[in-house]
C-alpha cells in the first residue's frame, strides 16, 4: 500500500482560528477505525508540529462520514501547562 497526504483542520481554545496541517499516512487509513486516523494525526502533532512538547490527548467524541471522507473529533490536548479543548476534522487531501 502507498501513502497519501491527509489534511487536518483544527480549532483549539488557546489559538482560536483554524490551523491546517498536512501529514503523510497509509492510503487505506481512512477505511480503518477512526481512532487510528486520529492517533496518526496526533503522532504528527507530537513529533512534527510540537516536538518540544510531550503532547497527550483525550478524545471525547469522534465520528466518521464515509460519504464526505472526513473524521471529526472533539477532545482536549494535554500539554505540560494544562489542557486545551479542540475540534479537528481530518480527511484525505483533495487531488488537484
Amino acid at each position: 500500500m502507498g501513502t497519501i497526504t491527509y489534511m487536518a483542520q483544527m480549532l483549539d481554545a488557546a489559538e482560536g482560528p483554524e490551523a491546517t496541517y498536512e501529514f503523510e499516512a497509509d492510503e487505506a487509513l481512512f477505511d480503518r477505525p477512526r481512532m487510528e486516523l486520529i492517533a496518526t494525526f496526533m503522532e504528527h502533532v507530537d513529533h512534527v508540529e510540537l516536538p518540544k512538547e510531550d503532547v497527550g490527548y483525550e478524545i471525547y467524541s469522534a465520528f466518521k462520514n464515509r460519504d464526505l471522507k472526513v473524521v471529526t473529533a472533539l477532545g482536549a490536548l494535554r500539554l505540560a501547562h494544562g489542557e486545551i479543548p479542540f475540534m479537528v476534522m481530518i480527511s484525505p487531501k483533495p487531488k488537484k
